[in-house]
């Protein structure tokens, strides 16, 4: 009876163990996809300063749009969270957006190579940041149902493991996402 009473604790102990350990590699894998997301907007970061000279090159009086710009890329460098991430970088995609439409008042500044260049390297980081936004909303859906599945949801708590926030663009930029695009001839 005591071998079998030990063989129950034992199988016991190493499905915790295997339930704790699954349990840190979700979180871990959480962890570094909000770091890739970091990396693309590192770069995206980097690379509005080069394209707010190039277009200030050609539409200096275009000011407050260009000041916009910076304003929201320097609270987007502040943002922590992935929330605050997600409305800073809401508002600077906005910014970007309008930045972008001055191309369409300025032939010279759209037909520039430099400028070309910039505006493909940004959809490029825009396609990658994306994706690194669904891969990490994809691994915290899978940690977080993983601590509140039966039986981890009994000592996730307990070890420290909570659940992770979504990178969520907040209601404001979702409806300038779903209203039809604007056309004009």
């Amino acid at each position: 009876m005591g071998w079998i009473i030990a063989g129950i604790v034992v199988v016991i102990v190493l499905y915790g163990i295997a339930v704790y350990n699954g349990l840190v590699s979700l979180r871990q894998r959480v962890t570094q996809a909000f770091a890739d997301i970091d990396v693309q907007l590192k770069q995206r970061h980097d690379l509005i300063p080069n394209l707010v000279e190039t277009v200030k090159g050609y539409a200096g009086h275009e000011r407050g749009t260009l000041e916009a710009v910076v304003q929201t890329r320097n609270a987007a460098l502040q943002a922590h969270s992935p929330a605050e991430q997600a409305a800073a970088e809401g508002a600077l995609s906005g910014a970007l957006g309008r930045l972008l439409a001055l191309s369409e008042a300025y032939p010279d500044l759209k037909a520039s190579a430099n400028f070309q260049q910039l505006q493909l390297d940004l959809s490029d980081i825009e396609n990658k940041l994306a994706a690194a936004r669904r891969f990490f909303n994809n691994g915290v859906a899978e940690y977080n149902a993983a601590i509140q599945s039966f039986p981890a949801v009994l000592f996730a708590g307990a070890m420290g493991f909570g659940p992770k926030e979504f990178f969520d663009l907040g209601e404001a930029q979702r409806q300038t996402l779903e209203a039809p695009p604007k056309v004009t001839f």
